[in-house]
């Protein structure tokens, strides 16, 4: 936001945001688009788009001279989006938020958000083509800001769309959380008969290098017409645009800040991919639609006293006893390789042994995964990791250290602590594989 004192300025210059301005001191003379002020940065700068598509920031000052020269144009956008098909397979679009709902601010050149999610169909009208769309607005949060509550509300949003006759399902989120919804959501919908496909985009639709339209349109492709019954993300295969992928949802991670193919397999093989025209091809075991259509049940309760901690040299096992003491019901530990915690050390206090085995014995679920993410923990190949495993910790095979710590959190929401804890280290939604293959490394 622009300073009071600014703003009085604009408004006897007869300046609006979105409008062609010149600013002129004694060095210098710009000419642009006077930009909104984002919330960083010193507020009595005025920020203007120039010709050249860069912005500049004028410091106001005394000698500062402000002039407009144009008002903003009006750009309207179509009044109704483009008619759907009926004869198309349906299928909801549920919107949470993330850059994928950003659009170009035509008044400045900026980006915003959009208002309603009908209005993908003015930037993808081939959405329209693809399937009979319907749309739900659902959460506008970003993803970093997502918690158990709108987990809950996904869950019970795609179950009740599915059973209201959808017959798949894509959910717009946020990318830097993706992956936790996607697992969850894989543990909360059970007698799933249908595609339920997360997406996102790395980058806003005002670059050119944007993945938020191919992402999506595939994503609706794929739930229109896959026979997939799962949960799942669909993003960039590569940073090119010739396939995406579409990958189970409790076994995906963002691999990368900013790469549109940040989205990997881990320990998993993608279940399938979609090319720029549509094309399907099955990669991967999955589970596949059936013909007797089952209700889906939203399974939501969640235990959100769950915690997820890191062991690493000089780490201090006392945050076992801080979680215990703040009556949380279960930790899961990224350990370090097979699923080591610091065990045999030569410094008092610090082995992490007694503050497990003093955990677990107050009856709170402790789960082992490991840093690597490649791979499987494995409590026979070292003596310390039999050591950790007498103390009735759970490890966790080659499960993800976030698939692990929603899959706890649900499990402790509907069983007892005992039946958690052997459902811990049971494959339920393909979040376990019996064998890696040497080509799921990095693939």
């Amino acid at each position: 936001m622009y300073s009071e004192k600014l703003e009085k300025v604009f408004g006897a210059a007869g300046v609006e945001i979105g409008d062609i301005i010149e600013v002129e001191s004694k060095d210098i003379k710009i000419e642009g688009t006077l930009m909104p002020k984002t919330e960083m940065g010193d507020p009595n700068t005025i920020i203007i788009k120039m010709k050249n598509g860069y912005n500049a920031g004028v410091l106001y000052g005394e000698n500062v001279k402000i002039r407009k020269l144009k008002s903003r144009e009006k750009i309207e956008f179509p009044l109704s989006p483009p008619k759907v098909s009926e004869k198309l397979p349906r299928v909801a679009i549920l919107w949470t938020g993330g850059t994928i709902g950003s659009k170009v601010e035509y008044k400045t050149g900026g980006v915003s958000m959009i208002v309603k999610p009908e209005e993908l169909f003015y930037y993808i009208p081939e959405l329209a083509e693809a399937a009979n769309i319907v749309f739900k607005d659902v959460s506008g949060v970003a993803s970093e800001d997502m918690t158990y509550i709108e987990w809950q509300r996904i869950a019970d949003e795609t179950a009740k769309a599915l059973n209201g006759g959808a017959r798949g399902v894509v959910i717009t989120h946020g990318t830097d959380t993706m992956h936790f919804t996607a697992s969850v959501l894989s543990f909360m919908l059970k007698d799933l008969n249908a595609p339920v496909v997360l997406t996102g985009s790395q980058r806003s639709g005002d670059r050119g290098s944007s993945d938020a339209f191919l992402n999506l349109i595939s994503a609706v492709r794929l739930a229109a017409n896959s026979n997939i019954a799962e949960v799942g993300i669909c993003m960039h295969a590569t940073s090119s645009d010739d396939k995406m992928h579409f990958i189970r949802g409790s076994k995906a991670r963002k691999m990368h800040t900013s790469r549109r193919d940040a989205f990997r397999p881990i320990n998993d093989r993608p279940i399938a991919y979609v090319t720029h025209s549509g094309d399907i091809t099955y990669t991967g075991d999955y589970r596949k639609i059936g013909t007797e259509h089952k209700k889906t049940i939203a399974s939501t309760k969640y235990e959100p006293k769950v915690a997820l901690v890191k062991a690493y040299p000089n780490s201090d096992p006392e945050i076992m006893d801080y979680y215990v003491e703040k009556g949380y019901r279960g930790i899961i530990i990224e350990g370090t390789g097979l699923g080591h915690t610091p065990t045999s050390v030569t410094h008092k206090g610090r082995s992490w042994l007694p503050f497990i085995e003093k955990a677990v014995q107050k009856k709170v679920v402790v789960g082992v995964t490991s840093q690597c993410l490649y791979g499987r923990v494995n409590t026979n190949v070292y003596r310390n990791l039999r050591l950790l495993s007498n103390t009735g910790a759970v490890h966790c095979e080659d499960m993800l250290p976030e698939t692990a710590y929603v899959k706890l959190g649900w499990l402790l929401g509907n069983y007892k602590p005992e039946e958690a804890k052997e459902m811990l280290g049971r494959n339920l939604t393909g979040e376990i594989k019996e064998r890696i293959r040497e080509d799921e490394f990095l693939i």
